[in-house]
């Protein structure tokens, strides 16, 4: 089935945004309510759904509903309905150290997307622009770092629960495709010391069932030495331990930020690169626009694109 003609071209001019903020969801039993950030396009019908977790940066506000600005607002100029959640792991909640599932809220973050997923009507209710304009049979998750984290787990990949010994299963059938960006690899003897005391549930993470298409996205210099004895080669364990289709691509000289992703003129990105962001952008539109709407020719193009000049940004492999 090929893309509508409501969606824009990636090679076009971007249409105008929308943006909603704060969108609250009920949630019964969480410590607050779920508040997310709505983008869209102005125009456009059967629009496809694009839910954006955040990582765990030193800056307030990025970690939250209000990062990732870059990102949210390329692909929502460019056709796709974006919602960001404040995780509980937000400095912006402010929440007891001691709440049931901190500091990470590894669990809970995966539940925030599929609780999304859930309250659409009520998202569309709240945003009556967007009333009868989404395609749900098109959704894909994206995150970043901790977020990437999410999306695997969304998109099959399994860990065992550290409180209790058991598996936890929270992929989500409704989401067909998948970008993790400078997310976590494997665990056991692949996690630093710290890592493995500190945030135990990434001891297990296992990719062998995460089957749904995904694009993981590598800094080649994103050492993560906080988390990791392996470097930059351990983001790449999405793509080279889950089975196919999946693509790999490896951005060249990026760190943990990948040029920028979670906000413009970020202090802690240390590899600022607006250039290397725009590759991030088009590439990752690309990519879920053609999973999205098989027979799209926008990830060849996009990957075509990437290695015609003297200088490319990265290489893309894919299975």
């Amino acid at each position: 089935m090929s893309a509508p003609t409501s969606l824009p071209d990636i090679a076009g001019s971007p249409t105008r945004v929308l943006s909603v903020a704060p969108v609250v969801l009920p949630a019964p039993g969480r410590a607050v309510d779920l508040e997310v950030r709505v983008s869209a396009p102005v125009t456009g019908s059967d629009l496809p759904v694009i839910l954006l977790s955040h990582g765990q940066g030193y800056s307030n506000h990025l970690s939250s509903l209000n990062g990732y600005a870059p990102l949210a607002h390329h692909w929502a100029a460019h056709g796709f309905v974006v919602v960001q959640p404040t995780h509980l792991s937000s400095r912006t909640l402010r929440l007891d150290p001691e709440t049931p599932g901190a500091p990470l809220f590894w669990r809970s973050r995966a539940e925030d997307m599929t609780r999304v997923l859930d309250q659409l009507d009520v998202l569309e209710a709240a945003v009556p622009q967007l009333l009868g304009r989404l395609d749900r049979s098109r959704v894909a998750v994206a995150g970043h770092s901790m977020g990437g984290h999410t999306a695997s787990l969304l998109l099959g990949a399994r860990l065992t629960d550290p409180d209790d010994g058991t598996e936890a299963n929270l992929a989500d059938p409704r989401i067909k495709a998948g970008v993790l960006l400078a997310a976590p690899g494997r665990g056991g003897d692949a996690l630093s010391e710290s890592a493995a005391e500190n945030f135990s549930f990434l001891l297990t993470t296992d990719f062998s069932q995460m089957t749904t298409p995904a694009l993981v996205v590598a800094g080649d210099k994103d050492d993560s030495a906080h988390l990791t004895v392996r470097g930059a080669e351990w983001h790449a364990d999405p793509y080279v331990l889950a089975p196919g289709p999946k693509s790999l691509l490896t951005l060249f000289d990026a760190e943990h930020g990948l040029g920028g992703v979670a906000g413009y003129d970020v202090a802690e990105t240390t590899d600022e690169n607006p250039e290397r962001v725009a590759a991030v952008q088009r590439l990752t539109c690309a990519y879920l626009r053609s999973e999205l709407y098989p027979g799209d020719p926008s990830w060849q193009a996009a990957r075509d694109e990437l290695t015609a000049g003297p200088n490319p940004f990265g290489r893309v492999e894919s299975k």
